[in-house]
C-alpha cells in the first residue's frame, strides 16, 4: 500500500460528470467504517448539483446501514460486487432488491470443486439475497452469524439449505496462501465458470456469476438512465474495483489502494482516512458551478 500523504492527481476535465460510482470499504468509508462529516456534505453537494451517486460495493445488502442515511434521489446501491441492485430507501432491515444477477448452483459447485483441487485447505461460505451459510472451518471474519453450518456441497444440493433463494456469491478463504497468489490460482482453475475477485486484505475470494462485476452492473444501471461511461467518475481501492475503474470515463485510486488499482486508475486521490473521495467530489462540484456561471 502507498503513503496516505500523497496529494491528489486530478485528470483534466473532459465530459461533465453525471454519475459518481464509489466503493465503500477502504474508499468512501474511513477505517473505522464511518462516513466523515466532510464526505456526507460532499455527497449531498453532488446530488444537489445534479450528479447522481451510486454506492458500488462488495458488501451484502444487510451491511448497507452504514450509508442508508446518506442516499439521495434514486436511493439505489450495487451490492455483492454487482450481484444485486438494492433500493436503500426502506431503511435498515427493509432493503428491496431491484435486480439480482445470481450465481447458478451448477457453476458454484464447479468452482468449489476446481478450487478445492487447485488450493487444498480452502473453506467456503454461501452468500444469498438474505441468507448466509458456511462450512464449519470458515473463520468468523466479520462476526457473521450463519443461518446454516455444513459442507458447501451439501448447502448447494437440491435439498440443501440454500434452496428457494438466489445465490449471489461464494466466499472462499484460505488460511495460508498469499492473497494475490490465491486470486491468480483461482482464476486459472475456475476459468469462465464464474467471476473471481477479492476485496479483503486476507486470502478471501469472492466468486460471482460469469460476467458479473461492479462494472457490468453499473453499465446496466447507467444505460437505463441514458448515461454513458464517459459521464461516470469512479473511486476504488481493491482488485474488485478494477473493471469499474477502467470502464468509467474518469477514475480515482485511493492513496491506500492496491498496486494494481493505482496502476489502472486514470487519477489518484488521497487515502480514505483523509476523505480522498470528498476532496475530488468537492472539485467536481465547483467545476460544475463555474461552468453554470459562464455565459
Amino acid at each position: 500500500m502507498t503513503s496516505a500523504t500523497r496529494q491528489p492527481e486530478i485528470p483534466a476535465p473532459t465530459v461533465p460528470p453525471r454519475l459518481i460510482a464509489t466503493d465503500l470499504d477502504g474508499t468512501l468509508l474511513r477505517d473505522d467504517k464511518t462516513v466523515s462529516p466532510r464526505t456526507v456534505a460532499a455527497l449531498a453537494a453532488a446530488e444537489e448539483a445534479g450528479i447522481e451517486v451510486f454506492f458500488v460495493t462488495g458488501r451484502p445488502a444487510r451491511w448497507m446501514d452504514v450509508v442508508s442515511d446518506h442516499v439521495h434521489g434514486h436511493g439505489l446501491a450495487i451490492c455483492g460486487n454487482g450481484a444485486a441492485v438494492v433500493d436503500l430507501h426502506g431503511g435498515p432491515g427493509a432493503h428491496r432488491f431491484v435486480k439480482v444477477r445470481e450465481l447458478a448452483r451448477e457453476n458454484a459447485l464447479d468452482a468449489i470443486r476446481l478450487l478445492r483441487e487447485a488450493a487444498p485447505g480452502t473453506v467456503y461460505a454461501v452468500e444469498q439475497t438474505y441468507g448466509f451459510h458456511q462450512e464449519p472451518e470458515y473463520p468468523k471474519l466479520h462476526m457473521e452469524v450463519p443461518d446454516t453450518v455444513a459442507p458447501a456441497e451439501k448447502l448447494l444440493a437440491p435439498d440443501g439449505a440454500t434452496v428457494g433463494e438466489p445465490v449471489l456469491k461464494i466466499l472462499a478463504h484460505h488460511p495460508r496462501i498469499d492473497p494475490d497468489d490465491f486470486l491468480t490460482a483461482a482464476r486459472i482453475a475456475v476459468g469462465d465458470r464464474a467471476t473471481v475477485t477479492r476485496s479483503s486484505p486476507s486470502a478471501l475470494l469472492e466468486i460471482s456469476g460469469p460476467g458479473v462485476s461492479k462494472a457490468s452492473t453499473l453499465a446496466l444501471s447507467c444505460a437505463e438512465r441514458g448515461i454513458s461511461h464517459e459521464e461516470v467518475v469512479a473511486f476504488g481501492d481493491m482488485p474488485n474495483d478494477l473493471e469499474m475503474l477502467t470502464w468509467a470515463g474518469r477514475s480515482y485510486a485511493m492513496g491506500n489502494a492496491h498496486p494494481d488499482v493505482l496502476a489502472a486508475a486514470s487519477g489518484r486521490t488521497i487515502a480514505n482516512n483523509d476523505d480522498g473521495v470528498a476532496v475530488v467530489i468537492e472539485r467536481l462540484v465547483e467545476q460544475r458551478r463555474q461552468q453554470s456561471r459562464r455565459p
